[in-house]
């Protein structure tokens, strides 16, 4: 997943809430990385994007935060080509995986960036520039003295508010139920959103957000999937 870098704290003690495990890349993630990423990529930078000039039109864009392999990015992609996606990512193979995926589905509307989602939220990105913001399935950090590694906290879920539009969209999932319950009160009390399902409610999965086969399999084992969305308040 993606780190929370320096942002407000608890962040700014530098603590991140991934661990680089980039494993082997197989020779068709390594090609499509190699020759790929200068096509889709997108540099880190200390400047804001213009998310116009970088997709070639104006469309309404969602970030992905921690895509994985890429799989549910691919399907959203193909399956709204009048969006644009930007992802988010810093497991590499992973990253190769879904640029080969763009390939082999012809799809235009992506952009990859390797790197901290919070340094791309805080310096790469203005404020309401983005419709949808996904932080879907990231580590629970299941051991209670790594709670403090969990990405979804109060000082990034208002930095991530502050970049939707007016009736943007925040949308976490987890299949981790103490994850859920916290991620619930902390979007709760985040005063620039408003719970889409109703106070203190979980919302049923928006047709938007495709089935993985993780989650497949864990619903045919019983375990609950929890979806959080969140709509940015008009007057905040």
């Amino acid at each position: 997943m993606t780190t929370a870098g320096d942002h407000d704290a608890p962040h700014a003690r530098g603590v991140r809430s991934y661990v680089r495990r980039q494993g082997r890349m197989t020779p068709a993630q390594q090609r499509a990385y190699a020759e790929l990423m200068p096509r889709h990529g997108v540099a880190v930078a200390d400047s804001p994007l213009e998310l116009a000039t970088l997709f070639g039109r104006g469309a309404p864009v969602t970030l992905e935060i921690g895509f994985g392999m890429g799989d549910a990015l691919l399907e959203m992609a193909a399956a709204a080509p009048e969006r644009d996606f930007l992802g988010v990512e810093v497991h590499r193979p992973g990253i190769g995986r879904l640029l080969a995926g763009l390939e082999a589905r012809s799809l235009t509307n992506v952009r990859v960036i390797e790197g901290d989602a919070v340094q791309v939220l805080e310096r790469m990105l203005g404020d309401g520039v983005l419709e949808r913001v996904l932080l879907l399935f990231p580590d629970p950090w299941p051991k209670k003295r790594h709670h403090k590694r969990r990405l979804l906290q109060a000082p990034f879920v208002e930095l991530a508010a502050r970049r939707l539009a007016a009736g943007g969209v925040f949308h976490a999932a987890t299949d981790w139920a103490p994850y859920a319950e916290q991620m619930l009160e902390v979007l709760e009390a985040c005063p620039l959103l408003e719970n889409s399902a109703g106070p203190g409610a979980y919302a049923p999965r928006p047709d938007y957000r495709p089935l993985t086969k993780f989650e497949r399999r864990g619903v045919a084992l019983g375990h609950a999937v929890f979806d959080l969305l969140y709509r940015r308040r008009a007057s905040a």
